[in-house]
Formats: structure tokens, C-alpha cells, sequence
């Protein structure tokens, strides 16, 4: 488990390595920086979702404590504002940020309603658990970079291992230290690999429901649409795949292959203005001294985190707000 010494202890040692107060953690020289700027994170997010709720513990903390299903555009404003801040937000909101998640994660404490492949009926899950974080965290990094390289040209084996060794930092802010995560990218895709093929990956009746519900859901307006849905189970692991009922036929394949080959062709012209995410925006705006961020970036703000500014809420920057919700 960890408990609130455990993250303050890892959260000095971020404070010591940081780029700066007004940078942050990471700052603009970093891989984690090039990677996490890219709209086309999009492209994965399904992807994270269901390998989180491959998780039988993940999933009964979703559907027992998550509002998800009531406002699931709520939830997607919530993650990547968690994300971003954490990445993108100047020293005082990223510490913030993963302070208010911590103690949100240790009120999602429950019991299994039903027995998922090493996990008993009965017994009791923790979202401030050890490996269960580094799960959450995995599914973060490495879909980040899947995404990327859809796209976009591959890392060299350089950056690789740079980017592995700055999502380490990105795991110490959920309170992971360096015993609980792979010293290496060698390690943690050996890790990852592992874990695809473990039962404590297990797609429980919770887990289907919910992807059911996102995916092909009562609400034909927010569903995503079928390139989206097919991009996102040819991402997934075979196993877990058919483990929530995805199928991928020829018209799925040809679906997904056209909208890439276009967003391939398209996404790189983009002016950065748009390709960009707003909260990288609105950091490269505080490093460049700006106040407040332009009307742009605001609206861009609005769609990825829900709100026009990052780092200000309740009118002061870097001040205190609620718990961000699951």
C-alpha cells in the first residue's frame, strides 16, 4: 500500500529532480514532454481504459465507486486533467495533483463481488495498492507511446529508455519508488508482456459491462465510431480482446486501416496550434511568462480537461480545490 509518508517521501525526491517551479516536473527538453503534447493520445485512450479494467480490482473500483456511466465525458475531462497537470502543470499544481489523487484512491476500498481469475469473492481491493498502481501506471505510459507510433515516426532506442526513465518520475507522483517499477524499457516491456498473459488480467462481468457501455452503449451520440472501435481492440492483447467480446472482422480491419492511413497522411500537417493538447500550451505560455493563457488554448483546455486553465482553480493558481473524481 501506499500511505500518505510513502508519497510525500517520493514526492521530495520529484521536488529535487524537477525541472523547476514554473516548468515543473518535466519540463520542455523531455521526451515525456514530446510525447504527452500530441492530440493523437486520443487514438489510445480506449486502449488504457480496457487494459484497466482488465484489472479485476480497477474494474470493481470503477463500477462501485466511479460515476462513469452517469457522466462519462465527466470522467474523460478528470483523467486527462489528473495527467496533464501532473505533466504539464507548474511544480505546486503537480504535486497538488497527486496529492488530491492519492487520498481520492484511498477512499476506493471495497470488496470483490465475485471471484476473477486470483481474485477471491470477498476479498478486499484498495486503489492505493502497489500493483495495482503500477498497472495503472503502465497502461499510462506504454499507450502513450503505442499511440505516438501510430502515427508519428518511432523513438529511437535512446529516447526509449529516456522516456522509460522520466515515467519513472511519472510513477513516483502516484507514489510508485524505484523498487516497485522495472529499472529499464527491457524490464518494463517484459513487465507488460508478463501481464497480458497473467490471470490477474482476468475480464470480469463488471469490466464487460462497462467497455458494453462506452463503446456500444444507449447513447448513440457519445459512442465512439467503429475506425475508433477497431483501432482500439487491434491495440488490445488477443486474449483480453476476446475477453470483452471485441471482434474484429474484415470491415473492422478495412475501417481502421483507412482512418490511420488518413490521420498518417493528415495529422503531421497540422499546425501546432491544433495538433497540440491546450495544457502544453498553457505550460509553454507560463514559461513564457504569460498570465493566463490566450482564448485558444482555453478552448482547447475546455475539451481536454473541461475547464479553460490548468494551473488556476477557484480563481488562484496552484491553490487548494476537491479531490478529482474517478
Amino acid at each position: 500500500m501506499v500511505v500518505e509518508k510513502d508519497l510525500e517521501a517520493a514526492l521530495d525526491q520529484v521536488r529535487a529532480d524537477a525541472a523547476g517551479p514554473v516548468a515543473g516536473v518535466f519540463g520542455p527538453d523531455t521526451v515525456t514532454w514530446q510525447i504527452d503534447r500530441e492530440a493523437l493520445n486520443f487514438l489510445g485512450a480506449g486502449r488504457a481504459l480496457l487494459l484497466q479494467l482488465a484489472h479485476p480490482w480497477v474494474a470493481a473500483a470503477i463500477a462501485e465507486h466511479s460515476t462513469t456511466f452517469a457522466d462519462p465525458i465527466g470522467r474523460f475531462h478528470r483523467t486527462f486533467d489528473i495527467v496533464f497537470a501532473m505533466v504539464f502543470g507548474s511544480l505546486d499544481r503537480a504535486m497538488l495533483s497527486s496529492r488530491q489523487l492519492h487520498r481520492r484512491h484511498g477512499m476506493i476500498v471495497g470488496e470483490m463481488p465475485e471471484t476473477v481469475g486470483p481474485f477471491a469473492a470477498g476479498s478486499r481491493y484498495c486503489a492505493n495498492d502497489i500493483p495495482s498502481l503500477r498497472w495503472v501506471h503502465a497502461t499510462l505510459v506504454e499507450t502513450a507511446l503505442m499511440a505516438h507510433d501510430l502515427v508519428l515516426p518511432p523513438l529511437s532506442a535512446e529516447e526509449r529508455e529516456r522516456y522509460w526513465a522520466e515515467s519513472r518520475t511519472f510513477g513516483a507522483l502516484f507514489g510508485l519508488t524505484a523498487d516497485d517499477l522495472p529499472a529499464d524499457w527491457s524490464g518494463f516491456a517484459a513487465y507488460t508482456a508478463a501481464m497480458a498473459q497473467s490471470d490477474t488480467l482476468t475480464v470480469s462481468t463488471a469490466a464487460r459491462e462497462i467497455a458494453t457501455q462506452i463503446f456500444t452503449g444507449a447513447r448513440p451520440w457519445l459512442r465512439p465510431p467503429r475506425w475508433y472501435r477497431a483501432v482500439t481492440a487491434g491495440m488490445l492483447p488477443e486474449r483480453l480482446r476476446a475477453g470483452f467480446g471485441f471482434e474484429l472482422d474484415e470491415r473492422d480491419a478495412r475501417s481502421a486501416d483507412n482512418a490511420l492511413r488518413w490521420i498518417r497522411r493528415v495529422y503531421p500537417k497540422l499546425p501546432h496550434r491544433l495538433r497540440y493538447v491546450g495544457p502544453y500550451q498553457e505550460a509553454q505560455a507560463r514559461l513564457r511568462g504569460e498570465l493566463q493563457p490566450d482564448w485558444m488554448t482555453r478552448c482547447l483546455n475546455r475539451a481536454w480537461i473541461g475547464r479553460p486553465q490548468m494551473d488556476v482553480r477557484g480563481g488562484r493558481s496552484g491553490g487548494p480545490s476537491s479531490a478529482p473524481s474517478s
